[in-house]
């Protein structure tokens, strides 16, 4: 299992495993346990993936979940602090399996690509149509869209007639904002 309490500040980890979202800097957020596990279970819905992109890396804990489950995982972030806060952690508690880039996840990783599946953990208002690009024919994209009033938890399979978008149910995340800082 993965320990949660590490990628929290040390002030909030008596809440660690409480089931909530918590705030890890620059108006950012460590995904409640619920929401992790029902992401990662709806991706790894129809068996094990060899690579997978995380757009948001955060403080890290969905990136160290999703290493014990897939062979390989690239994880993006344009918060400079966090992708290294992120690095230093995973290193810390022995993932070895993932790749980092600082930058804007709305544009993905392409020339990691494609991928198997795709995750996102903020909410843009509409799907990235280069994300989707970076699917793999029978890939999965998991990734909430919406207003930051409004949000929906999506998938996206990648099939022989194109994107076939499904939504899942009605989610509260950070918006996906672009550029670095």
């Amino acid at each position: 299992s993965t320990p949660r309490h590490v990628f929290v500040d040390e002030a909030l980890s008596s809440r660690a495993y409480e089931d909530t979202a918590l705030p890890i800097g620059f108006n950012q957020t460590i995904s409640q346990p619920y929401i992790v596990a029902r992401m990662t279970q709806t991706l790894l819905a129809d068996g094990p993936l060899e690579r997978v992109l995380e757009i948001g890396t955060g403080s890290g804990y969905q990136t160290a979940i999703l290493a014990q489950l897939v062979s390989k995982v690239y994880t993006v972030e344009r918060i400079q602090m966090l992708s290294e806060r992120a690095r230093e952690t995973l290193k810390l508690i022995g993932v070895r399996n993932v790749q980092f880039k600082y930058d804007d996840g709305n544009i993905g990783w392409a020339d990691r690509g494609p991928f198997d599946g795709i995750i996102v953990t903020a909410s843009p208002r509409v799907i990235p149509p280069s994300l989707i690009a970076q699917l793999a024919m029978g890939g999965r994209l998991i990734i909430p869209v919406g207003t930051s009033d409004a949000q929906q938890l999506t998938i996206v399979r990648m099939t022989k007639d194109g994107p076939q978008v499904d939504v899942l149910e009605d989610v509260k995340f950070v918006p996906l904002l672009g550029g670095k800082v």
